[in-house]
């Protein structure tokens, strides 16, 4: 397959669509964990699993940002 070819609008439209979502939840994710640490004891096990989950949105955030940007031939 050939990824020459600039994106379709409609497919580049949902990619921004799903970047904003995934953007969203990361945030989302840091205001639970910041709060998740202010209360002490608080779930160590928990903790590492909401911080694997972010590290896996950021991710998946930065390869939908590069699919969006274009490559640059210097």
């Amino acid at each position: 397959m050939n990824d020459d070819r600039p994106p379709d609008p409609q497919d580049t439209e949902a990619l921004r669509a799903k970047l904003e979502a995934l953007k969203s939840e990361h945030r989302d994710l840091d205001e639970v964990i910041d709060r998740l640490i202010e209360k002490a004891p608080f779930d160590q096990l928990q903790l590492q699993r909401l911080k694997k989950r972010k590290l896996g949105l950021k991710d998946q955030i930065l390869k939908l940002e590069s699919q969006l940007i274009p490559d640059i031939i210097a």
